[in-house]
């Protein structure tokens, strides 16, 4: 079983939103690099959709701080630094706590289900046998699930925003992470807590996730 991109999003329907999924994963994966630029024509051709659909979708990403325009020079990944860490991580210590309470309190019998089958496939996994793009396409739809499970689609748009910007940090330093099976294993008792409805353990459990993250981060930086 594998997660691939358009599984996270799988609603989108118009070129402008497959471009816009397919073009964010790359950026987010880091198969775009920090700094680099961005063909319209190259992309469209890549994509096999015209070039209105990417430019359309080169503009949400924009809104997303994933690409930047400057006039007569084109358009780039933005770049990272350590401040990003910092203003991200500020947001999501008090967001991602707060999908997790909200999914505890209120996930159907269906998105517990699905939580617990997540954290059973998680148990199961060896981290080393993982590659890059595969473990962080799985933390992607860890976090996606506990966002639909909160019910509150203001708070999953915000969050699928800040998590993107994380795991584009993440990718960069994961070679360096020495940690990283345990940040997974981490989901594991997350994911429980909220199919248990235990809102408080929830609670408790994503503010560290994210304050984990961020200490391992420095550690390395």
């Amino acid at each position: 079983m594998t997660v691939t991109a358009l599984d996270l999003d799988s609603s989108a329907a118009s070129l402008a939103d497959k471009a816009y999924l397919a073009i964010r994963d790359q950026l987010i994966m880091l198969d775009i690099r920090p700094g680099d630029p961005i063909d319209d024509d190259e992309r469209a051709k890549a994509l096999g959709v015209g070039r209105t659909p990417v430019r359309e979708a080169l503009k949400r990403l924009e809104g997303d701080r994933l690409v930047v325009s400057y006039p007569r020079r084109g358009t780039f990944a933005t770049g990272m630094d350590i401040s990003d860490l910092a203003h991200i991580s500020e947001i999501r210590v008090q967001l991602e706590p707060l999908a997790a309470r909200r999914a505890a309190e209120r996930a159907v019998r269906a998105a517990q289900v699905e939580l617990e089958e997540l954290a059973a496939r998680i148990q199961e996994f060896d981290v080393s046998r993982l590659d890059r793009t595969e473990l962080m396409r799985w933390d992607l739809a860890v976090h996606r699930a506990i966002y639909r499970a909160a019910g509150n689609p203001h708070l999953e748009d915000v969050l699928i925003r800040y998590d993107n910007l994380a795991t584009r940090i993440f990718c960069l330093f994961l070679d360096r992470l020495p940690t990283v099976d345990e940040h997974v294993g981490e989901h594991v008792e997350l994911l429980r807590a909220i199919a248990a409805g235990d809102a408080d353990r929830a609670d408790d459990l994503a503010r560290e996730h994210v304050l984990g993250f961020d200490r391992a981060i420095r550690a390395v930086i």
